[in-house]
């Protein structure tokens, strides 16, 4: 009975220690984001920092989510077809695959791609800068290092995810259309007369605006937990792996709530 109840006693102990490091970690994002609510429009006056992030963080993820996005819309060209075989005609099949991905598939494996190559590179850069003291230089040297370093990669992020989801959700129609038309045998008019009369702008608007919320989850969780690395190489791989674990965790959490607003309430009609 005494070793059950010491047992019970450390594991209560324990799960309090993991809320209570939780809690206080959520603390130190909303002040971080705080501070770059604060520093948002100052830190533009330095545009040139911004641009940088944008090609590093937009363009170039673009041929990996170009390769994702082409095999995104091949899959759910052949899994929609398999599915409507014998149930569905198949001129519906444009319709699913665009609303499929626009809506869906588009901004969240976009965000999850992107945030495993940019959230991973900007905790590991930040993360950097801070064991080897180059932040503690830049308060040295008066430069605030949130508007220095974070607003540009945030604002960057903000920017160029929705840019790059665009891309994403037209080569994903694109794949599936090849698909359609060349293996699965639908007429590329068929497909494209089931494009135009399913698509509406509401997808599109519901899609960016996914895209807009996955961007600033994946700046500020790459840069938070490289701005708060600690320990050498070993703390700044730790901080890049919660990084890229954070992003893609809360990319899906914030996609099933936002798809429950924007599908039950903005768009219910």
């Amino acid at each position: 009975m005494e070793l059950r109840d010491e047992l019970a006693v450390r594991g209560f102990r324990f799960v309090w220690r993991r809320a209570e490091d939780w809690v206080a970690e959520v603390g130190r994002i909303a002040l971080m984001i705080g501070d770059v609510a604060r520093g948002f429009l100052p830190a533009m006056r330095s545009f040139g920092l911004v641009v940088q992030q944008m090609q590093a963080i937009g363009v170039g993820s673009l041929g990996l989510v170009a390769v994702v996005s082409l095999f995104t819309g091949a899959v759910a060209a052949v899994q929609a077809a398999y599915q409507f075989s014998n149930v569905v005609p198949m001129k519906y099949l444009g319709a699913v695959i665009i609303r499929s991905v626009v809506i869906e598939l588009g901004p969240v494996l976009t965000a999850l791609v992107v945030g495993g190559r940019v959230g991973a590179s900007i905790a590991a850069e930040l993360g950097t800068m801070r064991v080897t003291e180059q932040i503690d230089a830049l308060e040295v040297m008066a430069i605030h290092p949130i508007r220095y370093l974070v607003v540009p990669r945030i604002a960057a992020a903000l920017i160029m995810l929705p840019v790059v989801t665009v891309f994403a959700n037209a080569i994903a129609v694109f794949g599936g259309w090849v698909v359609a038309v060349t293996v699965i045998g639908v007429g590329s008019h068929t497909f494209v007369i089931g494009l135009k009369d399913f698509f509406h702008l509401n997808d599109l608007y519901s899609s960016l605006l996914k895209a807009l919320f996955f961007g600033g989850i994946i700046g500020t969780m790459g840069c938070y937990y490289g701005f708060h690395a600690e320990g050498g190489a070993e703390g700044v791989g730790n901080a890049t792996t919660r990084a890229v674990v954070s992003s893609c965790v809360l990319v899906l959490i914030s996609d099933y709530v936002l798809a429950n607003v924007l599908l039950r309430l903005i768009f219910a009609s």
